[in-house]
């Protein structure tokens, strides 16, 4: 955060902010103790700076029958520019793949793929991540259950962050 100095309240707003985005200012400005102007101005500020990227919904995967969630850990088969970049194209433009990860280990890259059920995650394998030629090898793990999942960045820095 290349000279953006955030202080105790800069953070308590980003950590609320994060549990609620709907929140509304006066509710916002109640929690952290300043009036509205200077609360509104602060998240102004914290979106300006590029700290608050933006706002979404979260959704519930049950209720849309998004039941089957897997790990895919993939490795190219060419380590070369070109070969990565199509790779990266192919992966950008595969809806069910909601998040992709370059790592390290065995494997280049982790994929997390959320579908309807099974036969919905066969023909996302047979009739899209096959098409892509720059893997080499995947393997993948089923998710059973989540257990964890939170949205929330551990942002108490420094022990500024009063709860």
């Amino acid at each position: 955060m290349a000279g953006i100095k955030l202080d105790s309240i800069d953070l308590n707003i980003l950590r609320i902010l994060q549990e609620n985005g709907k929140i509304t200012n006066i509710q916002l400005s109640q929690e952290v103790g300043l009036s509205p102007a200077p609360t509104l101005e602060r998240v102004r500020k914290l979106e300006k700076n590029g700290i608050i990227k933006s706002y979404h919904a979260a959704l519930n995967e049950d209720i849309l029958e998004l039941g089957f969630t897997a790990l895919i850990q993939v490795a190219l088969d060419r380590q070369k520019k070109d070969s990565i970049q199509n790779f990266l194209n192919h992966i950008n433009g595969i809806h069910e793949i909601t998040e992709c990860y370059q790592v390290t280990g065995n494997f280049d890259y982790q994929l997390k793929v959320v579908v309807k059920d099974i036969p919905a995650f066969e023909a996302l394998i047979a009739d899209k991540l096959s098409n892509v030629e720059e893997i080499g090898q995947m393997q993948t793990m089923v998710v059973l259950s989540k257990v964890k999942q939170s949205r929330v960045l551990p942002i108490d820095y420094n022990g500024k962050l009063k709860k």
